[in-house]
């Protein structure tokens, strides 16, 4: 474990406030590999030799892809998964660089990268994390780069449980810790104000058990830093 993986992890991360942010090592010490995620949306956006960040790469499904194509660079809350990720780039022979650090506050300079992937992670903040990180991604994002977001929306069956706390509207705790946000598109579009949209649509799947309709929704967006 190198010095780059401590990155921020040391300080207010470890305060009780930050508790969903520890969560995720538990997490991923029993999640299995749940092999490579396509990258064909961003292939359509983005040169390959791109610079571009993963941002809460987790085990490395998307990050071991983006390598193939791109300079990737990934970084994630937990240690675990960074390690599980290293192992997995190994083992197909490919490289992105690893660092633990919060996406509300990114260890990069100003217009780093080309594109950044951001799937399934903003929904796991509180508010101010979010618009934290929306900051952090706008400044490291060169002129003209690609923001790639991907999160759950209110629609989905999920959306529901024990609030969190602090309170806030369709934000709810696990019990294994972990926070749940469910978007609307309306609060992207406020999150993203600064960024021009390029896409912003409803991912829907249903299904049928029972006679009972259980609905699986996703929002994603293509978001351009003017």
């Amino acid at each position: 474990m190198d010095n780059s993986d401590t990155h921020n992890l040391a300080g207010s991360q470890a305060g009780p406030s930050k508790i969903h942010f520890l969560a995720w090592d538990k997490e991923y010490s029993h999640l299995k590999w749940g092999g490579p995620a396509p990258i064909r949306d961003i292939q359509a956006y983005l040169l390959p030799g791109s610079r571009i960040l993963d941002a809460g790469s987790g085990n490395g499904r998307y990050l071991g892809e983006l390598a193939r194509h791109y300079n990737a660079v990934g970084i994630d809350i937990s240690l675990t998964a960074l390690n599980g990720s290293r192992v997995q780039l190994a083992r197909s022979g490919r490289f992105a660089e690893h660092l633990g650090a919060s996406i509300s506050d990114l260890p990069f300079k100003a217009q780093t990268f080309d594109g950044i992937l951001c799937y399934g992670v903003l929904q796991h903040l509180f508010k101010e994390e979010r618009e934290s990180a929306v900051k952090e991604f706008s400044q490291t994002l060169r002129k003209g780069g690609l923001f790639f977001f991907e999160a759950f929306g209110y629609e989905d069956m999920r959306c529901g449980g024990e609030a969190s706390i602090p309170f806030e509207e369709k934000t709810f705790a696990r019990q294994n810790g972990i926070i749940y946000h469910y978007f609307t598109k309306e609060e992207i579009r406020e999150v993203f104000k600064e960024f021009e949209i390029i896409e912003l649509e409803d991912a829907i799947k249903e299904k049928i058990f029972k006679g009972k309709v259980y609905r699986r929704h996703l929002i994603k967006g293509v978001f351009q830093k003017p």
